[in-house]
Formats: C-alpha cells, sequence, structure tokens
C-alpha cells in the first residue's frame, strides 16, 4: 500500500466519510440499490449528497430505497446503448452537475448471453455500458467542480487481460471466469485512461477492488459450484464467515475513492482496502493483494479506449 490512508479492510463507510458534509454534492451509482451498491447509496445520502440510481428495474430500486432522502431513481439498462443515451440526456436535461459516479453495477461468471451488438454480457454491462455512460454523461462531469469516476473492478481481473483477438468470444469457447477476469481488467484499465484524459477538465478517476461480499453477484453460480470453490458448505453458508466483508466495509474502497482529499491529486490508480495497490508480485495468486501489470498498462488502457469508442461510437473526450 502506497498512500497510507489509516483505513484497512474492516474499514466501514461510516469511518471514512467521519467528518465530511457532501451537502450541495450528486452522486450517480449505477447498482446503487442492492448488495455493496445500496450501502453506497445509503452512506452518501446519509453524508448529505443527492444520489442518482440508475436501474434496469426501477419498481425493485425504488421499494430498496425507501425512506432514503435525496435519492433519486431513473431507468437505465447497461447492456442496451439506446437506454444509455436515453438516460444521460434526460439526466443533461436538468442542467445538473455530477460529483461522482460510481459503476458499481455489474455481473458476474453468467452462461454465455449476447447483448446489444452481439456483444459479450459481461464486457458488454461491466465494461461498455459504463464506458458509454459516462462518456454520454461528460458535460456534466467536466465542468471544474473536481468529478470522481470510480470504476468497481475485482481481484478476479487477474484472470486475464483484455482478449483483443476475440473479446466476445465468438472465435473461441465461452468462459466465464476468463469473460469475468477480462471486464474486471476492462474497469481499471478504463479509469487509469479516462484519468489520463480528464484531468485537464478536473476529472480524475479511479478502479476498485472491494472484497469479498456475500451478495446476489455470486446468483449465476451453483451451490455445487460453490461448494466446490471453497466458499460455500452444503447447507449454503459461508464456508469461512471471516472472508467475507460487510456491505458496508465492500463499499468503503469505493466511498473513499469519491470522496477522499488525499486523492485530489492521485488518480487512475487501483485501490484496496481504502489504499493504492501496488503492482502484485504473483498475479495468480488470488489471496493476496495488488493489481497485475496488465491491468495498469497505459498502453493497454489507450488501446482499450480506442476499441471501446468504436464499439459504442461514444467518446467525448
Amino acid at each position: 500500500m502506497l498512500i497510507g490512508s489509516g483505513f484497512d479492510e474492516t474499514s466501514t463507510t461510516a469511518d471514512v466519510l467521519a467528518g465530511l458534509d457532501l451537502t450541495g454534492r450528486t452522486a450517480l451509482v449505477t447498482g446503487g440499490y442492492s448488495g455493496v451498491g445500496l450501502a453506497t447509496t445509503r452512506a452518501l445520502a446519509g453524508a448529505g449528497a443527492r444520489v442518482i440510481v440508475p436501474a434496469r428495474r426501477p419498481g425493485s430500486a425504488r421499494a430498496a430505497l425507501a425512506g432514503l432522502d435525496d435519492v433519486e431513481v431513473d431507468e437505465l439498462d447497461l447492456a442496451d446503448l439506446d437506454s444509455v443515451a436515453s438516460f444521460a440526456d434526460r439526466y443533461l436535461a436538468t442542467g445538473r452537475s455530477l460529483d461522482f459516479v460510481i459503476g458499481s453495477a455489474g455481473i458476474m461468471a453468467p452462461p454465455l448471453e449476447r447483448v446489444g451488438r452481439g456483444w459479450e454480457s459481461q464486457f458488454a454491462v461491466n465494461h461498455l455500458g459504463h464506458f458509454a455512460l459516462v462518456n454520454r454523461l461528460w458535460p456534466a462531469l467536466a465542468d471544474g467542480r473536481g468529478a470522481r469516476v470510480v470504476a468497481v473492478s475485482s481481484r478476479g481481473h487477474r484472470f486475464t487481460g483484455i482478449r483483443w483477438e476475440d473479446p466476445h468470444f465468438e472465435s473461441e469457447p465461452y468462459d466465464k471466469w476468463v469473460a469475468y477476469g477480462q471486464a474486471k481488467t476492462a474497469n481499471a484499465l478504463f479509469a487509469l485512461h479516462l484519468d489520463a484524459l480528464g484531468q485537464g477538465a478536473g476529472v480524475r478517476a479511479f478502479s476498485v477492488h472491494p472484497g469479498v461480499i456475500d451478495t446476489n453477484l455470486q446468483r449465476h453460480l451453483p451451490l455445487e459450484e460453490q461448494i466446490a470453490m471453497g466458499w460455500t458448505n452444503e447447507d449454503g453458508t459461508p464456508k469461512d464467515p471471516d472472508m467475507y466483508k460487510s456491505p458496508e466495509q465492500g463499499a468503503a474502497t469505493s466511498v473513499w475513492a469519491a470522496t477522499s482529499p488525499r486523492l485530489a491529486d492521485r488518480g487512475g490508480v487501483y485501490l484496496e482496502d481504502c489504499d493504492v495497490a501496488e503492482i502484485a508480485g504473483d498475479p495468480f495468486n488470488m489471496a493476496t493483494g495488488g493489481v497485475a501489470r496488465h491491468a495498469a498498462d497505459e498502453h493497454e488502457a489507450a488501446r482499450l479506449w480506442d476499441l471501446s469508442a468504436r464499439l459504442t461510437g461514444v467518446s467525448a473526450i
């Protein structure tokens, strides 16, 4: 770890927001109505921010967020570029700025599904949808208020870099974990290049490993597979409860990335446990921290930006 934030893997959103008043600030949290995203929304709203939660199922989002002040729900499907454009147009029409965008929505290890223009769903939802969303919302971010964008990645990025020759598994057999790793690498590379491009407009970007949290992200994994991986007992309870963070602990690094004064002059980095991660000595050892070199490579980041712009038809910077 490189900054020494004073926080660690046990820190919660309440810890990292202690003493901070976000009144007058506006945040957008994708996936902000379930799991770690819901903890993120609650924390930011509790600190005074207005929070926008775009959701594929707005009714479910409103039910989950009932009782929270200054939280707005709108419709957005990250797998549908028309939906992304419509949401962004509605938001820009309000004339409001954005101070924080936290891309917490995502899917993990589903069966092969093609969405949008025939894209593999994990690459599409976890990366391309967020890429298009941030670019379309750029006028609301780049207004000199010092906005931050947080891409929620994962230690799963270590599975693979970007599969440049076949990112959508059109030539080779689909592997759900390789696809997940590619999407999480894409999150880290997106933040790296967005930060490089956005600094002139005062926009900084970060990628985050939230930790291991027991949420519905695992919904595509059969119980038998979770048992075989050593995650779960036969009755569905965690094999090792100590390996899991609470949602509030899992959301802490994203909230810290969005709000910490210590990061005002430090962007483009990969964060975990509320600090900057170093390059992983052994990228295949998932029990240790750090970021793989392939997810911190500036050339790869620029190459991914160009590919994403071609695929989505959007690049505002």
